[in-house]
């Protein structure tokens, strides 16, 4: 009864993500709106961090902008993310790739599953 109830409560899965995993390069597509307006904005990055947990499963993104770290957590099952496209796979022996926060330039790169 109690699992019908949680079932019928969870969001339905946004067709347009596909299955992540950490590692992975991923550019997000993410529906911004200013004022009246409404535009897409696209965020690249390498996914360091996963959480799975039904209707808050997150991805955490993380990117390099001029110089600065930048890491950003979106709601995998939010209206607002328009699409996310999978660049290139990576092979990590991590769940959670948070040493590359303190790494840069080559150092911060990872092996490409093939």
């Amino acid at each position: 009864m109690s699992q019908d109830l949680i079932k019928s409560l969870e969001a339905v899965d946004n067709p347009n993500i596909p299955t992540l995993s950490p590692g992975d390069s991923v550019k997000v597509h993410v529906r911004i709106i200013e004022g009246d307006r409404e535009r897409i904005q696209v965020f690249p990055g390498t996914i360091i961090r996963m959480r799975k947990g039904g209707n808050d499963a997150s991805i955490t993104v993380r990117r390099t902008a001029s110089g600065v770290g930048v890491e950003r957590t979106f709601l995998l099952r939010s209206p607002r993310i328009e699409r996310i496209e999978v660049v290139r796979n990576a092979r990590v022996r991590r769940a959670q790739l948070f040493f590359l926060r303190k790494r840069t330039g080559r150092s911060a790169t990872l092996r490409e599953r093939r």
